[in-house]
């Protein structure tokens, strides 16, 4: 009997201890899958590297991802199926419409929910479990109007933006208009669309040029994007076209090709930082997945990071949500995240634009 209670203690000293759940939240197989898939790699980078410096606190780090679809009921069934399974904290969702939808479930079950991407108003200066690494979208649409008011000169925009999102595209749009007016400008046509539903992107590109603007401004995702410049390109070749952070990403040049040169939008990283962390960290991730990690890796890798690092510095019977508020200050890759009362982080503004398949950044000019 003493045998087998020694046998017995010397398994259970032996045994790994059981591996923190993370989850993970975000569209896959969308329309948006380009910023999903980005985004799991940067999640999953970040996980193996904190593994392989033994976990947190010497317990392994394993994701538990779901794909969202981008539909809001998927999304909702698998925060709640996460929150079932009692995960430490969830990553996502990448969308803002996603993330209005979860947030209520995450709030309920007091489970924090860290989104790399999701950038609308409609969730700022909120007390919650919502975290987000990004700047709410009034940054960026504020300094594109000025970008188009006072460096391109446009006195006249024609818009086209995504339904589908609406919460960050109406958003994105109020606030561009609103600051591109207040300077002078003047937003002469807001043309709402559904990619679902208007299939007929020639006729939309019509609209825009025959409304006689200085330039189109895009609100879309990189793939309704690439296809609505090469529309707008076959009518007009030489109108200035601009878009907004959530389409810049690789795929945008990769499906844009010609049709996308000379576009200009503003951008959450500086692609080509010169900061040691960033640098290590993009070459792990061409290294990894033979891919440029775009903002989306870029961020969720910081998201992924600042769990971790609050994770470990939690301690028993806290509260996660107060231990990232009281730490406040994580390391990111190009710059600290410094979080508000509310979970919000500010973060640089980079124009940016697309010369010779590549992407350049006007903020180095």
């Amino acid at each position: 009997m003493c045998a087998l209670l020694g046998l017995m203690a010397v398994q259970t000293a032996c045994s790994k201890p059981a591996p923190i759940q993370i989850g993970f939240v975000g569209g896959l197989s969308s329309r948006t899958s380009d910023l999903g898939i980005s985004s799991l790699n940067g999640a999953i980078l970040a996980t193996e590297l904190r593994n392989a410096a033994g976990g947190i606190n010497g317990r392994p780090v394993e994701l538990v991802v779901r794909d969202d679809d981008q539909k809001q009921e998927i999304a909702y069934q698998a925060v709640r199926e996460m929150i079932g399974i009692r995960v430490a904290a969830i990553i996502g969702p990448l969308t803002s419409n996603m993330s209005i939808a979860t947030i209520p479930l995450a709030n309920d079950a007091g489970v924090v929910m860290i989104s790399p991407t999701t950038t609308t108003n409609e969730l700022t200066g909120k007390d919650d479990y919502f975290f987000r690494v990004l700047s709410p979208t009034a940054t960026y649409a504020t300094e594109s109007a000025r970008f188009h008011r006072n460096v391109l000169k446009h006195s006249k925009v024609a818009v086209i933006y995504d339904r589908q999102n609406s919460s960050y595209s109406e958003s994105w749009l109020n606030d561009f208009r609103r600051v591109f007016e207040k300077e002078g400008g003047r937003v002469t046509l807001a043309l709402p669309f559904r990619a679902e539903t208007d299939s007929n992107l020639s006729s939309l590109a019509r609209r825009l040029v025959e409304n006689r603007p200085d330039g189109i401004l895009i609100i879309a995702n990189s793939v309704d994007v690439a296809l609505l410049c090469k529309q707008i390109r076959s009518l007009a070749p030489d109108i200035p076209i601009s878009t907004s952070d959530w389409s810049g990403t690789e795929q945008l040049i990769e499906l844009g090709g010609k049709a996308v040169e000379g576009v200009t939008f503003t951008q959450y990283i500086d692609r080509f930082g010169i900061q040691p962390g960033y640098v290590a960290f993009r070459q792990n991730f061409l290294k990894r997945f033979r891919r440029e990690p775009g903002f989306a890796g870029v961020t969720t890798y910081d998201a992924t990071n600042v769990l971790f690092d609050a994770l470990s510095r939690k301690k028993p019977g806290d509260n996660l949500k107060d231990t990232i508020l009281s730490i406040r200050t994580f390391e990111g890759l190009q710059d600290p995240i410094v979080f508000n009362d509310n979970g919000e982080a500010e973060r640089k503004v980079f124009m940016s634009i697309i010369r010779n398949g590549q992407f350049v950044s006007l903020s180095r000019e």
